[in-house]
């Protein structure tokens, strides 16, 4: 089973771009993130003509979180039980939850697509509730994990966290910036330590995930490492291979993120006459 992320930055404007690139790769499932559309304005009809159908939350033109695939998703979730929710300027227990995560069963296989608040700067409110984001949902990720330890788990998406220095072109350009500082680091480092594993980067240690548009990043390869996989045990056995597939920031019209796959070690009735990733 081949399995992918995506922030597509908007899956009107990348529609055709997004299927044409499932199809020639043979994904069964992608996540996708900042689909940026309600559900009545998501391209429904182009995905089900190529084979996909579709699970999403998004409640404007911004944020948004999906799964296209080729197989039954079952246990569908919306947001996770306790993540927090942001209104600029507003404090307290009930502001309302972005669209920023959808959980889907495939296979078997527990599967999150997750798109991290950004952070914006040190010190803005919006940096606090990345941290306290990503705290809930470390702390859900462990309960999943007490709860059904054989089940392959994986959250995956964009992270907005560069954990490694090697995850950005410069450090000196990110000092005093989001994505790199510690404290996002660290609350990364959590997922870790309730058990799960970039399972893309034993096989990729280098190469990055997302070029801003401005100022020629993509063609100086002035890019951050930000989109990731994060498996469980049980979900890391059943990776066999992983790709970054930079080309798609090439051509007319990209995101500025490109997608991130793995395959699996789990068949299924489309694996006839597979070819591999690579």
């Amino acid at each position: 089973m081949r399995v992918a992320t995506w922030n597509v930055n908007s899956v009107r404007a990348r529609a055709g771009r997004v299927v044409d690139w499932l199809v020639r790769e043979d994904v069964d499932v992608v996540g996708l993130q900042e689909i940026k559309c309600k559900p009545e304005q998501f391209p429904h009809d182009l995905f089900r003509d190529a084979g996909y159908e579709v699970e999403l939350h998004g409640l404007s033109q911004w944020n948004g979180v999906a799964f296209a695939s080729r197989l039954p998703m079952e246990e569908v979730e919306i947001t996770f039980p306790s993540q927090p929710g942001f209104l600029k300027g507003q404090e307290g227990p009930d502001l309302p939850k972005e669209a920023r995560a959808i959980g889907v069963t495939v296979e078997g296989v527990r599967l999150w697509s997750l798109y991290v608040p950004n952070g914006r700067e040190l010190g803005d409110p919006h940096y606090d509730y990345k941290l306290d984001w990503l705290a809930k949902l470390a702390a859900e990720t462990e309960a999943w994990l007490a709860e059904r330890p054989d089940q392959p788990l994986a959250l995956m998406g964009d992270w907005n966290v560069a954990p490694l220095d090697t995850d950005v072109w410069d450090m000196a350009a990110f000092e005093g910036h989001t994505h790199v500082s510690a404290p996002e680091r660290a609350a990364f480092a959590e997922f870790e330590r309730v058990g799960l594993t970039d399972v893309v980067r034993p096989r990729l240690p280098e190469g990055y995930t997302y070029w801003d548009y401005k100022q020629l990043r993509f063609p100086k390869d002035e890019g951050m490492r930000i989109d990731f996989i994060m498996g469980s045990p049980a979900f890391a056995e059943l990776v066999t291979d992983a790709r970054i597939h930079r080309d798609e920031r090439k051509g007319d019209a990209p995101s500025d993120h490109v997608p991130v796959a793995v395959d699996l070690d789990l068949e299924t009735e489309l694996d006839d006459d597979r070819p591999m990733i690579f």
